[in-house]
């Protein structure tokens, strides 16, 4: 299966499991109309192509005392491939950075960083993210609330 060749099926059979992981087989079929076997296979075939890249569980952050979310705006002194990578390898060792994106423009990297409150987010920002190799300035930005949580990409019928 391409990436590019989904059918009406798939996207059904995506939509339901980017809904709800955990829904059987036969809850799947029946949504996509169709039959549970080869609802099975095409899944197994939307995982191997990697549309499907896995399945976790929507934690709330709250109830493990992750109480605060911020936005850190990271630019870097330098840009080259060396030191994006370096950059990015640090990143990937630290929990508490939940999104790493790379952009084009002004700020090199935007992270997505929980934390049980903001004396444990600085001590995150002044040991671990502006002392960092090559950072150059970080901006951050505490968030407020969440009006909207998609996961995923919407999926036309």
């Amino acid at each position: 299966m391409s990436r590019g060749r989904l059918d009406e099926i798939d996207r059904r059979i995506l939509a339901s499991l980017q809904e709800n992981g955990r829904m059987t087989n036969v809850e799947v079929a029946e949504r996509a109309g169709i039959t549970a076997p080869p609802c099975l296979r095409r899944v197994r075939a939307l995982e191997e192509s990697g549309i499907i890249r896995g399945y976790h569980a929507d934690v709330d952050p709250a109830a493990l005392g992750y109480t605060i979310t911020v936005f850190a705006l990271v630019s870097l002194k330098s840009q080259a491939e060396d030191d994006l990578q370096a950059f990015e390898q640090h990143i990937a060792k630290l929990p508490e950075v939940r999104e790493c994106f790379m952009l084009n423009g002004e700020i090199d990297f935007v992270l997505r960083v929980v934390a049980q409150d903001l004396q444990s987010f600085q001590r995150f920002l002044t040991s671990n993210l502006t002392p960092a190799p090559n950072v150059a300035s970080v901006k951050t930005s505490l968030v407020i609330r969440k009006s909207k949580n998609d996961p995923g990409v919407p999926i036309p019928a």
